[in-house]
């Protein structure tokens, strides 16, 4: 069931289209608002430790992809920005200063934060304006790979994202050293900008009865624009991969051609904590001559897998720990049915060659990981319970009208499905599309059917995956498709805690 502006509108919170919040006076409020003593009681009870302070400036760059320059948008003038790194229990204390041309916000991807810090305008807080700053202030209650970035617009698909690592102070797994990968899809510069990606591929197609997998990649000559791929086919994501026609892929924002270089030991343990930050792109991971225990997906722990590869969509987040070897090895990031790669480099011998450019790692085609296949540490593991509650949430639409939704609907923030404090409630996605598409829920992890627990899962097209949460941290939260060009088209919606649950 869900609940339309009337009844919204109780929360105290007016949303107008990502406009400012609006007070109202309403008698019994319907939702547990951002506002709401709930969210205070649920922050305290995360028992908040020392504060530790970030400060970071959002504006316009001059950037240096390694030969590649470009103006784009970014924290501190970097991409990726500088990481963010605290021990579980710690609060971030983040003040940040807005010196871009127009609103933004601050979305903590993946952490089980307090409702008024999760960062989305006109849900959770008044867009952040530009020659402002905003202090976003939360407990990190679980150790893991996370990342932040905006939640307005295509903001994402620029450079405005940074990694947040969340240590755990009685860390279980054993290695000798860390390097934090972040992949990203990019045009922001180079042949245009988010916006005028969006704005094409909202005119839909411009043949009638075709979609994709009518083509092979490559500019079209029917009118359908520069940014838009044809042709993008991938078996592991049931067919059709992406829609947006990129002309670089990157590792810690560097060009393949000008590779970021990790050096190490021989026989050094190394964790290496993954994240796609990718705007269309889904990545297969593979590092030359080594396979790859998987310990953590979303920074929620599993039982140790060997694989020679990783799918990471965009959004997900994997942890590996690799034994390395002698020599230089290449980390190739194919960009999942595009016909491209990200690279960077392993070092562990200073005299070795490094493989030609085009180097394929074999293990690109071995043993993928798959979630049926991992298994959650029994520390995270969901107890056992029949769901209190099931919200359905049918994927809709097409890349000929570019109508995506959910439930047949664009998003509307009138619309909210409850759910009450306390209830096991299960997600049933239903991808009525022949797409995929990776679905993110903000503030609460899930359980996949193998156990495993992720905050963003694949969902194949024609398929439905149930996914079950414990509603444990009350307000109001966003559901929706982490392509950000699906999710401004309209495939998003809202949960929301009811009022009248303890």
């Amino acid at each position: 069931m869900n609940i339309d502006r009337r009844t919204l509108l109780k929360t105290g919170i007016g949303l107008l289209g990502g406009a400012a919040l609006t007070a109202c006076t309403p008698p019994a409020p319907a939702f547990v608002g951002p506002a709401d003593a709930r969210v205070r009681a649920a922050e305290q009870a995360r028992r908040p430790g020392r504060i530790r302070d970030f400060r970071l400036t959002a504006a316009e760059s001059q950037v240096d992809l390694g030969g590649t320059v470009v103006r784009t948008w970014a924290y501190d003038g970097r991409v990726p920005g500088h990481p963010m790194r605290v021990t579980a229990g710690e609060v971030v204390r983040a003040r940040l200063a807005n010196q871009l041309g127009a609103d933004t916000t601050i979305h903590w991807h993946g952490l089980a934060l307090r409702n008024d810090a999760d960062g989305v305008p006109g849900v959770t807080q008044a867009p952040i304006k530009a020659a402002t700053e905003y202090t976003y202030e939360f407990t990190a209650a679980h150790p893991g790979t996370y990342w932040f970035h905006p939640h307005s617009g295509t903001q994402l698909d620029r450079g405005l994202y940074a990694p947040l690592i969340v240590e755990d102070p009685n860390e279980p797994l054993g290695y000798d050293d860390e390097w934090v990968v972040i992949l990203d899809d990019w045009l922001d510069g180079v042949t245009g900008s988010p916006e005028d990606v969006l704005a094409e591929l909202s005119r839909g197609m411009s043949m009638p009865g075709m979609d994709h997998g009518d083509m092979t990649p490559g500019p079209s000559s029917t009118g359908m624009g520069k940014h838009m791929l044809m042709g993008a086919m991938s078996p592991l994501l049931g067919g059709d991969a992406g829609d947006v026609r990129y002309p670089h892929f990157l590792v810690n924002g560097r060009v393949p051609a000008e590779p970021e270089t990790f050096r190490a030991k021989p026989g050094a343990r190394l964790r290496i904590r993954l994240i796609n930050a990718g705007g269309d792109t889904a990545f297969r991971v593979a590092l030359t001559g080594h396979r790859l225990t998987v310990t953590h997906t979303d920074g929620f722990a599993v039982q140790p897998k060997d694989v020679d590869a990783l799918l990471v969509g965009m959004g997900e987040r994997y942890d590996v720990l690799v034994t390395l070897k002698d020599g230089v090895f290449p980390l190739v990031a194919l960009a999942e049915g595009k016909a491209a790669v990200a690279r960077a480099l392993v070092r562990t011998s200073p005299k070795a060659a490094a493989p030609k450019f085009d180097h394929r790692p074999r293990e690109l085609d071995g043993e993928v990981v798959r979630y049926a296949k991992l298994q959650p540490h029994e520390q995270v593991r969901l107890p056992q319970r029949r769901p209190d509650r099931t919200v359905r949430l049918e994927l809709t639409g097409t890349m000929a009208a570019y109508d995506w939704a959910i439930n047949g609907k664009k998003y509307d923030p009138e619309t909210v499905a409850p759910v009450r404090s306390g209830e096991r409630v299960r997600l049933s996605f239903v991808n009525r599309t022949t797409m995929w598409h990776p679905m993110h829920l903000h503030g609460h992890t899930f359980a996949l059917p193998s156990g495993i627990r992720k905050d963003t899962v694949i969902v194949l097209p024609g398929s439905t995956l149930d996914v079950d949460f414990d509603a444990d941290n009350p307000g109001l939260w966003m559901i929706h498709c982490h392509n950000i060009y699906h999710a401004e088209s309209g495939m998003m919606t809202l949960l929301g805690y009811a009022a009248g649950s303890q």
